[in-house]
């Protein structure tokens, strides 16, 4: 797999450092009694509220039995803009609510367009802010009480449609600590399709609980597409730039 389908995975999973402290989240006491509106309502006291973000990511990426990891440089400007740059800026992309633009210094290519072709990668429809909350530990769905029934497993709230789509299965899986979303699971059984989103671990930045590690496998049919996240070295709310230019000369491709 070339460095330009890789730049595109990157993409998906967009989210040095003078550091601030952070540390990951862990133990508790669990509460499995409350009903959908509390839980929702506790759930939406965690969405992150920061103005911009950077940091380290750390990306583990494995198809057909090989495996790939990079670490890469990521800065979010919330609801605005993500911008990821590889080592010595071989790879950039930006990503905005209109756009998905990238290039790749290595075959001087750059794609610039929309998101159908992340949406067919990952089997889901996908636009900014679903990225945006896939990243934040967000629901990619908006989460309605009137419209989802809840239930409890052993270890977690279990949240799904009152009538799941025709063409779609939905899951949310609820931490019943933190209440942040455990896993994530979108199906779609006529396609042999199915996402999963698992959130392994949580760390406080300034208050604020983001993603620590996250997992995310894409099956399609016999396929099976498999992208670790770890992110460090989180700093929120500084004064960043969004470099972004694609060189003159570079050759575009479509996708």
């Amino acid at each position: 797999m070339n460095l330009l389908k890789h730049a595109v995975l990157f993409l998906l999973v967009l989210l040095v450092c003078h550091c601030k402290a952070s540390k990951t989240i862990g133990g508790g006491e669990a509460n499995f009694n409350l009903n959908a509106k509390q839980l929702l309502r506790e759930n939406d006291k965690k969405t992150p509220n920061f103005k911009t973000l950077q940091s380290k990511l750390k990306i583990a990426y494995s198809q057909d039995g090989k495996e790939q990891s990079y670490t890469v440089n990521f800065r979010a400007k919330k609801d605005e803009v993500l911008w990821l740059s590889a080592a010595f800026s071989v790879v950039k992309a930006l990503i905005t609510p209109e756009k998905v633009s990238f290039y790749n210094k290595l075959d001087n290519t750059y794609f610039e367009g929309d998101y159908k072709y992340l949406s067919n990668l990952l089997g889901t429809e996908l636009d900014f802010q679903k990225v945006q909350n896939l990243l934040l530990g967000e629901a990619i769905f908006n989460l309605n009480v009137s419209t989802y029934d809840v239930s409890v497993t052993n270890d977690a709230y279990i949240l799904q449609p009152k009538q799941q789509r025709e063409l779609f299965e939905i899951f949310f899986l609820l931490d019943p600590v933190l209440f942040k979303i455990k896993s994530q699971q979108v199906s779609q059984p006529k396609e042999f399709r199915h996402l999963q989103i698992d959130y392994l671990s949580y760390q406080e930045v300034e208050k604020q609980t983001l993603p620590e590690r996250i997992k995310v496998i894409a099956v399609e049919a016999n396929n099976e597409t498999i992208i670790d996240l770890e992110f460090k070295s989180i700093t929120l709310n500084e004064d960043l730039g969004f470099p972004y230019k694609i060189p003159s000369g570079f050759k575009e491709i479509k996708l």
